[in-house]
């Protein structure tokens, strides 16, 4: 068949591909408008999948700050702070931030709480009450008979003599917040902080590079700072790092995406000097990364954008296909495009298969994360070969032209060097090698740190910090488990926890601590506690009938016990209602929040309080996942040698004796790679490892080709800018602001490079017949 010679009309697998692409082209458009993207870090990493209330616990947590934002405006003057929050909230839009309103359950949990006055006691008050001194309490009570405020105005005196109620309120609610002008305040080191509370009305994030909440925050702020200029201004919310983290993956999507595919597009173009391999190039890249997003949409419901950012190296991989069909059409223009298509569907096929098996070996590790990225590139790696396999002869028309960059490319293996194994300088140049590895890999360092999954910004981070210092928030990484049979034994070992913890306050270990049993006691210390106070007050209010002459009585009813699902059933459990947990695999659980752990907290001593509480865990997500992940590197350290074994066996099995040509140079890659990090002071983690494998599926094809075809100049043009384009795209993960996709990056820059500029090395001799 002639160059000029028109090529086969349409089959039915093209028509069936076109079929399949429109149907994805729909998927898409659906999949955009719905916007189904997901970069909580918490989603990338496993759950506890035989542990119910951990993994309800988990999820308690992360929906409890999913949409909310604490904005704290201070100032040492608090009309300055007054003048400069009321400017601030009239600058937010509210269609993006919505303020919280008032606490709408403070009157129900006046009225929740007020018949049950009697049973609800602080440990301080406990305390003083059993050893009560009668007199003394009896003269306290008779001087706020007559004294002003009558408890506050939450009792009258009669139904609370001793004022207890004010004081277990002023301890549930915590030191230094209070209501001034009709604003909640907290005075720290001499600054008075307006606290305003926001919920995001919009979606928490968009890939679309525009910082909504960040720039509405802003500019909120410059009105704020117009009105008084001496405000200091702290943002903190889950939403405003799923946003930064949003908009720094848009930049990443858009340089490694568009990066990879330009490059890919100007190899193309020199190396064919033709639109049209271009464009079906391009074509093929585009049908695999929508098919990609498809396939992660349909099996996990959502597309992480760490996901979208790994996948953007893809264009790096899939275009080897398309550019395997050009380069072998350009070498063998006599050959029909199907004729030729069959001619390299073993080899292609082969392909495909390997990198689609390096690609899944990322699924192993149970992390949905990789998981994920691994179903992304598989499925858009099969989207890609069936685009050039079913398209490209329907839609080639002539061969295209050898350039000077192709002729160049496929001419550089002939004046490749072999290495040789013997002799002196052969001898100095691998100690200069394998001096160069053993010294890199002894410096490496391991990192298993589950912040290596995160970017947020530096700034961002200390806000959070400082607003979490002054408001005391709990931290949302470690906390307690608490579990038992039924709501009652919950509630009783929540209460046995708490006075531990009353002690580690007190040692200043910490700032305090959120627990349902503050605000619904068991019932059995419901009715100690009633029974206690009652019999105290009775004693206070005849000491002072006996110093007035006039008889009195306590108006206090008979209390019956608060439960666990009135409180639920209550607007009051409103702001704690995420701490109960309910039943779940027949455990009934809870959770207690720690407020004030930091960088120098003793964390085993919060670990050492569960110590003989039955049903009472300590729970470090961050260490836990942190060890998890160490767990995760060392067992697929295995199964990497493990991979490496069975490599070589298939190829001895294939190749005999020249095996070890094929499989050295990937090997040495590995290494290399492994030691420059070492010597760039790049972390040993997971991902390293997880590079590792697709060094080994990716890199040992080049040896193969090399063992297998010896010196053809167009397959050795197919794989150099394959490998090429491969180097770039994964390179440019490298600049990722995520450090674990960061670390992954360099690995595969480092190894896939040597892995090319290696492989020739130590390609067999040509034979007689090559000649």
């Amino acid at each position: 068949m002639s160059k000029s010679e028109a090529p086969r009309s349409w089959n039915w697998p093209a028509w069936l591909w076109s079929a399949l692409v429109i149907a994805l082209l729909c998927q898409q458009i659906a999949f955009w408008r719905q916007s189904r993207l997901d970069s909580d870090v918490m989603a990338l990493l496993p759950g506890e999948k035989h542990d119910a209330l951990l993994t309800l616990a988990n999820q308690r947590i992360a929906e409890s700050a999913t949409q909310r934002v604490v904005v704290l405006i201070g100032s040492h003057d608090f009309e300055h702070a007054k003048a400069a929050s009321g400017a601030f909230l009239k600058a937010i839009p509210s269609a993006l931030l919505k303020p919280a309103a008032p606490d709408e359950a403070s009157n129900a949990a006046l009225d929740l709480y007020r018949p049950r006055r009697g049973s609800l006691l602080t440990a301080a008050q406990r305390g003083r009450l059993a050893h009560a001194d009668i007199d003394a309490l009896g003269n306290a009570a008779l001087a706020r008979l007559y004294g002003p405020g009558l408890a506050g105005g939450l009792t009258d005196w009669r139904t609370d003599p001793l004022a207890l109620w004010p004081e277990w309120w002023q301890a549930r609610l915590g030191q230094g917040f209070q209501s001034r002008d009709g604003w909640i305040s907290v005075s720290r080191d001499g600054v008075d902080w307006i606290v305003l509370r926001f919920a995001t009305n919009a979606a928490t994030f968009h890939l679309d590079g525009q910082s909504g909440v960040q720039d509405a925050l802003a500019s909120a702020g410059s009105r704020a700072r117009a009105a008084a200029a001496d405000v200091k201004i702290l943002n903190a919310g889950v939403p405003l790092h799923a946003e930064a983290a949003a908009v720094r993956a848009s930049w990443e999507i858009n340089t490694i995406g568009f990066g990879s595919l330009i490059a890919v597009i100007g190899l193309v173009w020199l190396a064919f000097r033709s639109l049209r391999p271009v464009v079906l190039v391009s074509l093929s890249l585009l049908v695999g990364t929508a098919a990609g997003v498809a396939c992660t949409a349909l099996v996990f419901g959502k597309v992480h954008v760490l996901t979208l950012v790994f996948g953007a190296s893809l264009v790096g991989v899939a275009e080897d296909f398309g550019i395997h069909y050009f380069a072998s059409r350009q070498g063998h223009p006599e050959s029909p495009p199907h004729a030729l298509l069959r001619h390299l569907m073993p080899g292609m096929l082969l392909a495909l298969i390997t990198s689609v098996l390096a690609y899944l070996a990322l699924g192993f590790a149970p992390l949905p994360g990789l998981r994920q990225m691994a179903v992304f590139s598989a499925g858009g790696l099969i989207a890609a070969f069936l685009t050039v396999t079913c398209w490209f002869p329907a839609l080639d028309r002539t061969a295209p032209r050898n350039g000077a960059f192709a002729l160049a490319i496929a001419g550089s293996l002939s004046r490749w060097p072999r290495l040789r194994l013997a002799g002196w300088k052969g001898v100095a140049l691998w100690a200069v090698v394998l001096g160069l590895i053993a010294g890199g890999i002894f410096r490496l360092r391991v990192h298993d740190d589950l912040r290596s999954l995160q970017n947020s910004p530096q700034q961002l981070l200390k806000q959070e910090m400082e607003v979490g210092r002054l408001l005391g928030l709990p931290s949302p990484a470690q906390f307690y488990l608490v579990s038992g049979s039924d709501a009652e034994t919950v509630l009783r070992r929540e209460e046995q926890l708490t006075q531990r913890l009353d002690a580690v306050v007190a040692d200043r270990g910490i700032s305090g601590y959120r627990a349902l049993s503050d605000w619904v006691p068991s019932e059995s210390r419901q009715r100690t506690d009633a029974q206690l106070s009652g019999r105290v007050e009775s004693a206070v209010l005849k000491r002072v009938s006996t110093t007035l002459g006039e008889p009195l009585a306590a108006t206090v009813a008979p209390t019956i016990p608060l439960s666990i699902d009135a409180w639920l059933q209550s607007p009051a459990s409103a702001p704690l209602r995420g701490l109960w947990l309910g039943t779940a695999d027949g455990q009934t659980g809870s959770l207690v929040m720690v407020q004030g752990l930091g960088a120098h907290s003793d964390l085993r001593r919060m670990q050492a309080l569960t110590s003989g509480l039955s049903g009472v865990r300590w729970i470090d997500r961050s260490q836990d996942i942190s060890s998890l992940l160490g767990r995760y590197r060392e067992m697929m350290s295995l199964m990497l040698v493990a991979g490496y074994l069975l490599v070589a066996i298939a190829l001895a099995w294939r190749f005999r004796g020249q095996a070890w040509r094929a499989l050295l140079p990937t090997l040495l890659s590995g290494a290399l790679s492994l030691a420059l990090l070492g010597w760039l002071g790049e972390p040993l983690q997971l991902f390293t490892v997880l590079a590792q494998f697709l060094l080994l599926g990716m890199g040992v094809d080049y040896g193969i080709f090399l063992v297998e075809h010896h010196d053809d100049p167009a397959s050795w043009l197919a794989v150099t800018l394959g490998a090429a384009s491969t180097v770039l795209s994964f390179g440019l993960l490298a600049l990722s602001a995520t450090p674990a996709l960061h670390t992954f990056g360099l690995s595969m820059l480092f190894g896939l490079g040597f892995a090319w500029l290696l492989s020739p090395c130590f390609r067999p001799a040509m034979r007689q017949n090559d000649r």
